[in-house]
Formats: structure tokens, sequence, C-alpha cells
């Protein structure tokens, strides 16, 4: 999972320098409010994860999606920052951040439960190749 980490740090840097806001933001944290959202069942949180990202996650709990998500630490609180830029997006929800792509489907998630580690990379529970 080391290149999404070492993207996640890169993004963050990124993010700082080359940041845009518009539609592209509201659309992300819908997807990160329904991910978010313990109301949601699990196949459809399933579905906001990219397809490499959903892949790594089956692979590394040996089990489908639903069952493997459901052990996911929940993001807990509100939205408190949206960067959007190039196709990418990193949100912030408590202490918590996500990733995203936008993808032909709509913005997927690539990496979640992740914790700032300083100049290291994030820590991330979910996250692709």
């Amino acid at each position: 999972m080391g290149s999404v980490r070492t993207w996640c740090a890169a993004a963050g840097a990124t993010a700082a320098l080359a940041g845009c806001a518009g539609a592209s933001d509201d659309e992300v944290r819908a997807v990160v409010a329904t991910f978010a959202d313990p109301g949601t069942a699990e196949e459809a949180r399933c579905a906001l994860l990219a397809p490499a990202t959903l892949a790594a996650l089956e692979f590394e709990a040996s089990a489908p999606c639903p069952d493997a998500i459901g052990e996911v630490a929940l993001p807990d609180g509100g939205v408190s920052a949206v960067e959007v830029w190039s196709g990418e997006a990193q949100v912030r929800v408590g202490d918590d951040v996500l990733f995203l792509t936008d993808t032909g489907a709509g913005w997927r998630i690539t990496a979640a439960a992740c914790e700032p580690r300083g100049e290291a990379p994030y820590d991330c529970e979910v996250d692709g190749p």
C-alpha cells in the first residue's frame, strides 16, 4: 500500500499550493458524508471505494467488502476541510483524513481512516496500491 501512502504525503503538500474550489467540493463532501454516515449500508460504502482500493481491502481482509468495511472505524465528526485539485481530493473529518479521486463513475475513495504522521506519509487503514 506504499504508493497510496506516498501519494497521500505528496498530495497534502501539493494541496496547499494548488487547491481549487467549486462544484467538485460539494460532490466530494456528498461522497464523504455518505461514506461516514452510520446509517449507510456496507454495500453502499463499498460502492464508494475506488476499484483498486476495494480490491486491496478485500485482499487484506480475506473477506468480501461488506464484511471488511464493517470493521473500519467511521470518521467521527463533520467535514472540516475539503481540498480538491487535479481530479484528486483530501477531506478532513474530525481527526481522520480521506483521499478521493474523480473517476468516470464520479468521486471515489482511494484511502480512508488515515492519520497524519508529520512529514511521513499518512497511515491509512483502507487504501489501494
